[in-house]
């Protein structure tokens, strides 16, 4: 029944009710005048639906009929920047309806997300703990990854609003791998929960500029950082090994649905506050020459090095402070520089099957005229969905890293992951996992110190759980 019939009823309804109990209050009406009134009030119930149906029509043929209006130059933007976008794999099933009071304050959406594990390292390491992962660090222990609040309230500017805002609250070991090592960071811990914290604008130029300003997650390689959007549960070594947010400002441009340019100027790689005066730059675009295909292409430039020591436990007079922690200059600083090239591929096969392809290369300088250090790197992903609640997927990676930019010592990588996934609920998502790690030379912690071997294996089961009003990828 429409809003309008069910109005116009409701109001005959509550009518006959007053005049029954205005009847019973005075006896003093003959049966003749309470049969006139009666007939009265089904007269003006027919007369009430005949409106009814007359607006009803109304509204259907105002509803069918094309809009006034012409196509918007402008497309509704994404929460997230284009080349964000990309670098998520596929997203599980979300609500289609935000469930109640996960949206608040003009459309800002409030979510929730836990995510925890249990691995088993079957080189049973010393100390528990599985080398070269970026979150499931810990073997024969049940483990909180990561525990996160999203606050987002995103720009639409087809509705006149060019601006949002975006917080990404953290805790749990994924904190310690995204910002807890002082070597990049001056003072990590004022950071370490806030791995995303940026405002947004919508210029009108052309298809759409977006620009973001603040922290966010880097979009170099192919995964991100929430588990519920990744294709395996672990995260691959390039994930590892590639940065995992900059601060800055970010531009995307949207040219044509062909097509999408983007631009940032950064801190440097994993760094909220510089250790260096240099500004890193990268330069990147996104293509889609199909609806199933995407390519993402990356440069990054930058200068790592520090110009500055910090010095947390001095107690002395004479050197300046940053809000009380000392710091003298670097006589004679490394300036080499860091080159990054990332490209990434995804390709939706099929309904089911879906595969991806990432390739990396990496080179640092200590300085102009020192020997280079570099990584190569390529993973390949393959996924299918056999039913809308379960699906397998897999990853095989390699990864060559000479004079030990990533691992500390030159050797070859190759690792190989199996993933079985089960939606058991809308919002709770199971990840059963088996995964080799191995190295052309012994690396690897066993049961014994100083004593490595060249594999581990690893399984693991991870579920997550997730709440709130922001739909698809985060």
């Amino acid at each position: 029944m429409s809003a309008f019939r069910a109005q116009f009823i409701s109001i005959a309804v509550l009518l006959a009710f007053a005049s029954g109990g205005r009847a019973q209050e005075t006896n003093s009406e003959s049966p003749a005048e309470l049969s006139k009134r009666v007939s009265e009030l089904a007269t003006l119930v027919r007369k009430l639906q005949a409106r009814v149906d007359e607006l009803e029509a109304k509204l259907g043929a105002s509803s069918e009929a094309p809009a006034d209006s012409g196509p918007s130059d402008t497309a509704p933007p994404s929460p997230l920047p284009a080349e964000q976008q990309a670098a998520a794999t596929q997203a599980l099933p979300a609500p289609a309806v935000p469930r109640t009071g996960a949206v608040l304050l003009g459309g800002t959406t409030v979510n929730f997300l836990f995510d925890g594990y249990y691995a088993y390292n079957f080189d049973n390491p010393v100390g528990r703990v599985n080398l070269l992962r970026a979150y499931d660090v810990s073997s024969n222990a049940f483990s909180l990854n990561q525990a996160d609040v999203v606050l987002e309230n995103a720009p639409d500017p087809d509705h006149g609003k060019r601006f949002g805002l975006r917080l990404d609250l953290q805790f749990g070991q994924a904190t310690a791998t995204l910002q807890g090592n002082s070597g990049n960071e001056p003072r990590p811990a004022i950071y370490r929960n806030i791995f995303q914290a940026y405002g947004t604008y919508v210029f009108p130029i052309g298809g759409g500029l977006t620009v973001d300003f603040g922290k966010w997650a880097s979009s170099l390689g192919m995964e991100g950082n929430y588990t519920k959007d990744q294709i395996n549960y672990s995260r691959s070594l390039l994930f590892d090994f590639l940065p995992f947010y900059h601060m800055g400002a970010r531009a995307n441009y949207k040219v044509n649905d062909l097509i999408s340019l983007n631009y940032w100027i950064v801190n440097g790689t994993d760094q909220t506050e510089p250790t260096n005066g240099f500004k890193d730059q990268m330069f990147g675009f996104v293509l889609t020459p199909t609806k199933s295909i995407t390519w993402t292409v990356n440069y990054y430039l930058g200068m790592e090095h520090p110009n500055v020591l910090f010095l947390p436990n001095y107690t002395g007079n004479g050197l300046p402070t940053e809000q009380g922690l000392a710091f003298e200059p670097i006589p004679d600083s490394p300036h080499g520089k860091l080159h990054i090239v990332d490209t990434y591929v995804q390709w939706q096969a099929s309904k089911k099957l879906s595969f991806a392809w990432e390739g990396d290369y990496v080179i640092e300088r200590l300085y102009e005229n020192s020997a280079p250090q570099h990584v190569t790197g390529t993973a390949v992903y393959a996924r299918y969905q056999f039913t809308p609640k379960f699906a397998l997927a897999a990853r095989t990676e390699y990864v060559d890293d000479r004079g030990g930019l990533f691992t500390g010592a030159t050797q070859a990588l190759k690792e190989q992951t199996f993933t079985a996934e089960r939606l058991v609920a809308d919002g709770l998502l199971l990840r059963a996992e088996w995964r080799r790690d191995a190295s052309n030379h012994p690396f690897f912690l066993t049961d014994a110190l100083n004593v490595l071997k060249k594999e581990q294996n690893t399984a693991t089961l991870g579920v997550v759980w997730w709440f709130g009003g922001k739909q698809g990828i985060w």
